[in-house]
């Protein structure tokens, strides 16, 4: 089971992202059959130039590429002896999340139904049974493993036995917990925002191009682009951003519409069933010298109670930081890459990256001014949690990494054997070209 956790769910994904590419055209024939479930001559060939084009070193032979395929389908097979069924939900959602995908890196929807020469609903009618089949795959080797436990001996086993050139690498990471105040805003500052707003929304009124306007005058980062935010569903905006554009007709111009990005006027250009494309100009109002100073004294008299112990770091961000992201951690920030709370120093913006990088662990950082991921102004305190130096992973350090490691290892062990004991009771056959090839699981040419 080499390869089927690096690829087996993208399938599709990986075809559409190829087929940009000028996919030469392949005739079909059927290679392989496993119980009811065909292997098309198209889909070894497909699976291996996409791992080719990915870069994926070493590249697998086409007879081990048509082996993974094998147990892909033996695995589906056997999902559906057992009678596993997929939520259609789930399903629905996986697909969803695709075609959203495939619009960002092709543009448009409409350049995705030119290209495919199909409408939406039948672009996804034709990936469907390809992402049920992948869940099914995922459902049975969760079946197949359920009751898999490691053991620290088993960690340190696979460890100790792993050549040193094996052995991964882990940069320097580190874990930081923040106390973040907002500085205000003046009504004097909303006011005028808003009256600027109400200005240019006026001349588009009567008859300036909305595009020109966002160009000259929004604070947005689509500004170089009129405005233009492209293609997005409910989920992907602001609560009061999607509910207002969603309001609109094509064409029209909303009133002003407060979001947590600030102030903004929003064009309607096009809709398409749960999606929208729209314009917009954004404007944030102005914060004040002494609002800012005022948000500077209030953390530094925070931190103050917390360097004569007061109260702990975590308490106060809990009582004072006003990030919701992070306050109910104690401060504690979270990797969106990763889902976890340690970040490689070169994960964070430029002034962070310096601030972080010479502070000792334990060590508070002096107040600084920073924005967070709306592009608002903060000011913050950092305080270095913990951090590890660049080093190989080793059992002390990285025992979760390893144990994650050798899971896997191990499920894939538990994996093959199913397989190998699950071919003498299914029926396979294999046709050329592949008739010839060596396996590296047994049973597979039994016929």
């Amino acid at each position: 089971m080499k390869f089927i956790t690096n690829f087996c769910h993208t399938t599709f994904f990986l075809l559409f992202v190829y087929n940009l590419s000028s996919q030469p055209y392949l005739i079909d024939k059927i290679v392989g059959v496993v119980g009811k479930n065909q292997i098309l001559f198209s889909e070894v060939e497909e699976q291996y130039l996409q791992m080719e084009a990915q870069g994926i070193k070493p590249l697998p032979s086409k007879c081990e590429v048509f082996e993974e395929l094998l147990a892909q389908k033996l695995l589906v097979n056997q999902a559906e002896v057992d009678s596993l069924v997929v939520d259609e939900l789930n399903v629905e959602m996986e697909m969803n999340d695709r075609i959203k995908y495939f619009i960002n890196q092709i543009g448009t929807e409409q350049k995705l139904i030119e290209y495919f020469g199909k409408s939406i609903l039948e672009i996804k009618e034709d990936m469907r049974e390809s992402v049920r089949d992948q869940m099914l795959m995922q459902m049975m080797r969760q079946e197949i493993t359920s009751s898999l436990s490691i053991t620290p001996v088993e960690v340190k086993n696979y460890y100790n036995n792993l050549p040193a050139d094996s052995i991964p690498y882990i940069d320097a990471e580190v874990t930081i917990n923040q106390i973040v105040i907002y500085p205000a805003s003046s009504e004097d500052a909303i006011f005028e925002v808003r009256e600027k707003l109400l200005n240019l929304r006026q001349r588009i009124v009567d008859g300036e191009n909305f595009s020109t306007l966002a160009v000259l005058y929004s604070e947005g980062p689509s500004s170089s682009r009129g405005g233009d935010i492209g293609w997005a569903s409910k989920s992907d905006l602001d609560p009061a951003y999607s509910k207002a554009a969603f309001a609109l007709k094509e064409g029209q111009v909303s009133k002003i519409v407060k979001s947590s990005f600030g102030y903004h006027l929003i064009q309607l250009i096009e809709r398409s069933d749960d999606r929208i494309h729209t314009k917009h100009i954004l404007m944030k109002p102005k914060i004040s010298f002494e609002e800012k100073e005022k948000a500077i004294t209030r953390l530094d008299s925070i931190v103050q109670l917390i360097r004569i112990d007061t109260l702990t770091f975590e308490k106060a961000a809990i009582f004072f930081s006003q990030d919701e992201d992070t306050k109910m951690n104690g401060g504690l920030r979270v990797n969106p890459m990763t889902g976890n709370t340690s970040f490689k120093l070169d994960q964070f913006e430029t002034k962070e990256y310096y601030i972080i990088r010479d502070l000792k662990v334990g060590e508070i950082s002096e107040t600084f001014e920073s924005s967070d991921d709306k592009g608002n102004l903060v000011y913050k305190v950092i305080r270095l949690k913990s951090k590890t130096e660049p080093h190989r992973a080793n059992l002390k350090q990285d025992f979760e990494l390893l144990k994650n490691m050798t899971k896997q290892v191990k499920q894939n062990e538990i994996v093959d054997d199913w397989i190998e004991e699950k071919i003498k009771s299914t029926y396979i056959r294999i046709n050329e070209p592949y008739d010839e090839c060596t396996f590296r699981l047994k049973g597979w040419t039994k016929y």
